[in-house]
């Protein structure tokens, strides 16, 4: 797999046209990462180490900020690291640096086997079984470079920020405008003949308006994040819907406490689904720190819900031919039918639960919640009739999640419904019930696909909970 005919993609202010440049990006080729990884890995086997994985990595960016027209910030980036584990039997010490010459690789090395020499055995520690291992990784198109000049990226910004105040005279400030442009690419490597890698990229322009004057000030904001530079929306796009958003929320009212429906809006909804990747994590599985504990094989969604995992998308956020431990992913049915099919372990949450690691070390891949009821029309206005009368939530805030006992509670806004219609923006309330029932209680989701990160779905209508205002 060649990934070194990866080269700088200039974004064109006229249009979102891209063209391939001959700069190169990085100032190590992917054959370079190979050699390091390859010298660390043999330093370690002559200072008589059993087993070892090593990751080299390297990554450049750009990251600019506007507010009101006027130039916040400009940030460079460039950055390179090692880290190396060492294992001696079950023994294990790591460490890192930034240096690549020879004597700081050894060095490195030196440190990692001396820490593993002083502590305890552990005999969940190790590396993964060759056979589980990714050999031959598949390009999934996940580098495309977005080398756009600090001149280009704030005229960008200042285009995102001006639409927002063009849409209203009543957006009356900014939090600012930012473009980031980021491309990274890494190797990684271990002594029993894994070695893999691939440069990737990710970039983003945001705005967060202000509307209305004094205490009756809201904010709102959007953004468009993707790998390709060429796939990010319009910044006018970008700028006119956060400024809908933000006026959208003028004249925010409180709720008296009651039982309704509530309404997670998409980009919300993506961090439900996060919720159920941390409560089915490896880690929170062994330590016995989850409402799901041992819910495998059982229902924990209604029928209708399924959730996939597909680590190769092409150019997908959440893609990867291989987890950080070098393990092969695979595409696989989480949730069938509501039903648990599996957790998300590395190599060592496997082994604590006496199970075979899923290829999650390091997070989710590529996850999609899904409703077999879901058709076509159900956009977000379909959604707010679903609804009916209830609560639509658009803001989330604070970090009131037990994963012990499921118990969720935290503060919100968005807008009172009635009959499917938006009826007033409202703040200052709380709401709250158990995750287990949260999940159970999930009666639609929507055509309103987004995807968020490495998660994507729609709405998700929670038949009931509680909201606690004044």
């Amino acid at each position: 797999m060649s990934h070194n005919g990866c080269y700088d993609t200039r974004f064109s202010s006229a249009s979102k046209e891209t063209s391939p440049m001959s700069k190169p990006v990085f100032t190590h080729s992917q054959d370079q990462l190979k050699q390091i990884a390859q010298d660390m890995l043999r330093f370690a086997r002559e200072k008589g180490a059993s087993d070892a994985a090593v990751e080299v990595s390297e990554g450049g960016g750009l990251s600019i900020s506007v507010r009101k027209g006027k130039i916040e910030t400009i940030e460079q980036n460039r950055d390179k690291g090692i880290g190396i584990t060492v294992y001696i039997g079950q023994q294990r010490g790591n460490a890192s640096t930034s240096d690549f010459s020879s004597q700081a690789l050894r060095d490195t090395v030196d440190a990692a086997y001396n820490i593993a020499r002083f502590t305890a055995e552990d005999d969940c520690a190790g590396l993964p079984d060759a056979d589980l291992l990714e050999m031959q990784p598949r390009d999934l198109k996940l580098c495309h470079p977005w080398l756009i000049t600090a001149e280009e990226a704030i005229e960008l910004a200042k285009r995102t920020e001006a639409a927002a105040f063009a849409v209203d005279k009543r957006i009356s400030n900014s939090e600012g405008a930012s473009v980031h442009a980021q491309q990274s690419h890494f190797v990684s490597a271990n002594s029993r003949g894994f070695m893999g890698g691939y440069p990737f990229s990710r970039h983003t322009i945001a705005v967060a308006p202000i509307a209305g004057k004094g205490a009756r000030m809201q904010r709102d904001d959007w953004y468009s994040s993707h790998r390709n530079p060429k796939k990010l929306a319009a910044p006018e796009e970008i700028g006119r819907y956060a400024a809908e958003r933000a006026l959208a929320r003028l004249h925010a009212r409180k709720l008296d406490t009651r039982k309704c429906p509530v309404l997670f809006e998409a980009p919300l909804a993506a961090g439900l689904l996060g919720a159920f990747v941390q409560a089915t994590s490896g880690g929170a599985l062994y330590r016995k720190s989850t409402f799901l504990l041992d819910s495998l094989g059982t229902r924990i969604f209604p029928e209708h819900i399924q959730i996939t995992e597909d680590p190769h998308i092409i150019g997908g956020v959440g893609s990867s031919p291989f987890d950080d431990e070098g393990v092969r992913t695979q595409q696989r049915s989480v949730v069938d039918n509501g039903i648990l099919n599996g957790y998300f372990l590395s190599t060592y949450s496997a082994r604590k639960l006496g199970m075979q690691t899923t290829g999650n070390a390091g997070g989710s891949h590529n996850l999609s919640l899904t409703s077999s009821h879901t058709k076509r029309g159900d956009n977000f206005v379909a959604m707010l009739k679903k609804l009916g009368t209830g609560l639509l939530v658009t803001e989330l805030m604070g970090q009131g999640v037990n994963y012990v006992t499921g118990d969720y509670s935290r503060g919100a806004s968005g807008y009172w419904v009635e009959n499917g219609v938006i009826q007033y923006s409202v703040e200052e309330i709380t709401i709250a019930g158990n995750m287990r029932e949260m999940f159970m209680q999930m009666v639609a989701i929507g055509a309103d696909t987004l995807v968020r990160g490495t998660k994507q779905t729609g709405s998700i209508l929670i038949e009931s909970m509680t909201v606690a205002g004044s």
